[in-house]
């Protein structure tokens, strides 16, 4: 078929951009006349919906260079609030506490520093997302299906829902246990899974009173949190100055490697990504206006900063509760998720509250606003990748259906056999940790790009900093998978399809770290020079 004419031609590109932007390009797609009308309207947020912002008196006396940002305000860091805290909570599902109570039970106290590092790295991967999405005004898998071959897309669009899946069953099933505690036994797994599934249509009717509203249930839910685990701590009294070495003090052995593998494993999470590049267009800004990005960029780093401290402190009231009452003891090694509560009612028995229920609302406020959140991330990466023109609600049940399935499935096949949820456990965590490299790979490469994010690109310093950071990350999760498969895969037709499966994920890792310079830079080179041959334009469009 031959290439169309230049005339026939939709734009692949902005050439020019309008207002301040206009000496910079980029590579995402034109919203025109040529292009369908419906998809022009898939957003992360109609305006409708967000939240203005607003212009105060201050800012017009002490701001007349639209470039630069207002003063700072604190009832602005109060609007901009919300976004950063939801992201948070993918640092506290049920699969992160597992991993801090089996952290604190087997390494005891020397793991904190990693986790503060942890902490820090998830932060600076969740900074650069909210900068994506606020500097372009599209969310990290609408920018994917533009700039990536259709192929590649959807192959991303398939990691990021089997990362979601994976996440979703552990989120579910934390739930669950936290109902039969709270039940005293009374409610099996498959009720509470059940249970939990209906979280889908409260998310949908809370969705329908505003944002606001619904990031005020997650407030709820993270301050339920932080009371009944700063309650367990303060009733544990962990040593406090063994706590302070642990975290000032880098230690690591090799009975502890698996631990401190699962630490920095169970920060990055896939679809928090994605999630959290949508969250941030829920606020109104004009991204022509630098001013106003400039300003949006400083209280969400300001906001994220303080709602990955309050997850941090979590985490390790959870660690230092579990290294207190369990380290060294013969219950370390075989304590989880399951027997976790039990564990601790046995070592303190009752009281006025027994610590037994308050692990449950602890878990129990983590299950659900996981699952919540996991919902609302299912919607935009659906919606990114796969451009479709649904209602939320219907969106909200494919995604929600998508993980409640199989989290069914594994209730009732585990509802005899509880202990081997831990077992499931580990290959849930091996299951998200193969997707990271495809959420933040391509996080990695759109966000230096000056063609993309206009001035609002990273330095050389931050990036080199970033892929570092990325390097690392994806090496310990290597790690973990290499000492996972050479306890689990056995056989030769077995070993033979891991290896053959293995092949193919290095190959498609290393694709997506060479695309900048194997398609982009090229293209860009013909957008500088304005000299792009229709025959490129239409083979581009059509890949």
């Amino acid at each position: 078929m031959p290439p169309p004419t230049p005339t026939s031609t939709p734009p692949l590109m902005e050439v020019e951009m309008e207002g301040e932007f206009s000496e910079k390009r980029s590579l995402l797609p034109l919203e025109t006349a040529a292009v369908d009308a419906e998809e022009v309207k898939e957003k992360a947020y109609e305006k409708e919906e967000k939240v203005m912002i607003g212009i105060l008196d201050s800012d017009l006396l002490n701001n007349s260079d639209s470039q630069s940002a207002p003063p700072f305000s604190w009832r602005k860091l109060w609007l901009f609030t919300g976004p950063g805290f939801l992201m948070s909570i993918g640092f506290l599902d049920p699969g992160n506490l597992e991993g801090d109570l089996q952290s604190g039970a087997i390494a005891g106290y020397s793991l904190l520093w990693l986790l503060l590092w942890a902490t820090g790295m998830g932060l600076l991967i969740q900074l650069l997302s909210a900068r994506l999405g606020v500097a372009t005004g599209k969310h990290l898998a609408e920018i994917c299906r533009e700039v990536y071959p259709k192929g590649v897309s959807f192959a991303l669009w398939v990691m990021a829902e089997v990362a979601l899946i994976g996440a979703d069953i552990q989120e579910v099933i934390g739930s669950a246990i936290a109902i039969r505690i709270l039940s005293n036994g009374a409610l099996p797994i498959w009720a509470g899974v059940v249970i939990t599934a209906l979280d889908c249509f409260i998310f949908l009717f809370l969705e329908n009173y505003g944002v606001r509203k619904l990031e005020a249930v997650f407030a709820v839910l993270i301050s339920t949190m932080s009371i009944s685990f700063a309650g367990m701590f303060a009733e544990t009294k962990p040593d406090g100055k063994e706590l302070l070495l642990g975290l000032l003090i880098p230690k690591l052995s090799s009975k502890t490697i698996k631990q401190a593998v699962g630490v920095v494993g169970c920060v990055i999470m896939p679809h928090n990504i994605f999630l959290h590049s949508a969250l941030v267009q829920s606020r109104e800004i004009d991204t022509g206006k630098k001013g106003e990005v400039r300003e949006a960029l400083r209280y969400y780093n300001i906001e994220s900063s303080i709602a990955l401290f309050v997850s941090f402190m979590i985490n390790l009231f959870v660690t230092a509760v579990f290294a207190k009452e369990f380290y060294g003891t013969k219950e370390a090694n075989t304590i989880g998720l399951v027997n976790a509560g039990q564990a601790l009612h046995d070592k303190f028995g009752g009281g006025t509250i027994p610590i037994l229920y308050i692990w449950g609302v602890g878990l129990l406020a983590a299950g659900q606003s996981s699952t919540l959140t996991g919902t609302y991330a299912g919607q935009f990466i659906m919606g990114g990748f796969l451009n479709l023109r649904l209602k939320k609600w219907t969106r909200s049940l494919i995604t929600r259906s998508f993980a409640i399935v199989p989290t069914m499935i594994v209730a009732l096949v585990f509802n005899k056999s509880e202990s081997t949820l831990d077992v499931l456990n580990e290959w849930l965590n091996i299951l998200q940790s193969i997707q990271i490299p495809f959420a933040l790979i391509p996080l990695l490469y759109l966000v230096s790009k000056e063609e993309i994010m206009g001035s609002f690109a990273i330095g050389r310093l931050l990036k080199n900093a970033t892929w570092c950071v990325a390097a690392l990350v994806i090496s310990i999760n290597g790690y973990l998978l290499l000492d996972f498969f050479s306890v689990e895969v056995q056989g030769l037709l077995f070993g033979s399809v891991v290896s053959i499966a293995t092949a193919a994920y290095v190959m498609f890792i290393i694709y997506l770290i060479l695309y900048d310079s194997s398609i982009s830079c090229d293209l860009w080179k013909l957008i500088r020079s304005a000299e792009i041959p229709s025959k490129f334009i239409w083979r581009t469009n059509n890949r």
